[in-house]
């Protein structure tokens, strides 16, 4: 007779960014627990009302919505006093007096073995346990942390190195600024003002590359987990890294507030694409969408060109791919569809890698849904979602 398997605590993951909700699912999981997943404090309210075996929140505190993760947390420990919390951020450091009693923090971006470690250490050891190596085995005579018998992470030691040097430039930029407001003859009342305005300035700049360098380090660590090679990692890495650097580029154009929809699609599409065969078939409205939007669909559509080009139709010369889109009037929905034709015998994915991941998570992310559509004539995908989540704030 075998044994029941004992049931792993669920932890509930609050986080709007994609990638970083990806990146703390793999932590949780890593950890041995079941993580569960919610892109705003509306939804994770809504799952903790509809089930009672959460044990953990584990939440980012900057996020739109209703309320931001830090009232979330009170919320929760209000009302749900035996859940756990965990709170992370790359803009904000709260106060012990601030946070509920007993919840933890951690600043952007979070050591991986660290986060595990404080996760088994607050709702038990899961179904995996790290096992600490020996000193100067494995490691090549790299020292590890006495109170914790964890190795250094290497990538976390140069992300505080850079966020050092951030922090100085920063201070440099604001010295600067007031030299050219005073070279200019600006009186004080205008220089106050303005030195207001650049500490905002400041202030949302490094927010953004601390949320830069977290996303920069999921996409990293995700792309190694399922490399099959050094080589497919890098090669992974620089796709995914170059698909930002586009998203980040059109925001830019347009001040960070909203981008074309069809200017996304025809920029992911375009390296990928022959001029003179014509491989891609884009049609539809264009529509302006918000910036929350614009990386999360960058991505996806970044992860669908490199796999119709490896594996899908445009791995072959005969291989196309229609692209269309149009707004339901009357549900006030998007409706996005990729079909790939004319290419090799599709089968469905022996494992989910983090590419099949990331565009099957781009639903939950806009409120919508997502079908995969495994043909044997051809893959196949749908998005079908809200225009509310879509049009900027």
């Amino acid at each position: 007779m075998t044994e029941p398997q004992a049931i792993k605590p669920t932890v509930l993951i609050v986080e709007d960014e994609m990638l970083l909700r990806m990146r703390a699912v793999d932590i949780v999981e890593d950890a041995g627990f079941t993580p569960l997943e919610a892109v705003n404090a509306d939804d994770a309210l809504a799952l903790l009302e509809s089930r009672s075996d959460i044990e953990l929140l584990f939440t980012d505190i900057q996020m739109p919505g209703t309320m931001n993760g830090l009232k979330l947390a009170h919320a929760v420990h209000e009302r749900w006093p035996l859940i756990k919390i965990i709170l992370v951020s790359g803009q904000v450091t709260p106060n012990e007096e601030d946070r509920p009693a007993n919840s933890r923090f951690f600043g952007k971006p979070m050591e991986v073995q660290q986060m595990i470690a404080e996760l088994q250490g607050m709702i038990g050891q899961g179904s995996l346990k790290i096992i600490p190596t020996e000193v100067g085995a494995r490691t090549n005579g790299t020292p590890h942390d006495t109170n914790t018998g964890v190795r250094p992470d290497p990538a976390q030691q140069t992300l505080t190195a850079e966020n050092s040097t951030l922090r100085l430039l920063l201070e440099q930029a604001g010295i600067d600024a007031k030299a050219l407001l005073a070279q200019a003859g600006i009186d004080a009342k205008e220089r106050e003002a303005a030195d207001k305005l650049q500490k905002l300035i400041l202030e949302e700049m490094h927010h953004r590359i601390k949320n830069t360098l977290a996303t920069v380090r999921a996409i990293t660590s995700q792309s190694l987990r399922t490399a099959i090679s050094i080589e497919h990692g890098q090669q992974a890495i620089d796709s995914r890294l170059a698909a930002l650097g586009h998203a980040h580029d059109l925001l830019m154009k347009a001040r960070w507030a909203s981008a074309s929809f069809a200017q996304i699609i025809r920029s992911a599409a375009e390296p990928y694409d022959s001029q003179s065969v014509g491989k891609f078939s884009i049609s539809g409205p264009d529509i302006k969408i918000g910036s929350a939007a614009v990386i999360a669909i960058a991505m996806t559509l970044n992860e669908l060109c490199t796999n119709t080009t490896k594996f899908g139709a445009l791995s072959v010369p005969t291989g196309r791919v229609e692209i269309a889109w149009h707004i339901d009037p009357e549900k006030d929905r998007l409706m996005f569809t990729w079909t790939e034709t004319g290419g090799p015998l599709v089968y469905a994915p022996i494992r989910r890698s983090f590419g099949t991941r990331l565009i099957g998570s781009l639903g939950q992310q806009l409120k919508g849904e997502v079908q995969l559509s495994y043909s044997p004539t051809g893959f196949a995908y749908a998005l079908d979602v809200p225009m509310s989540s879509l049009l900027p704030a």
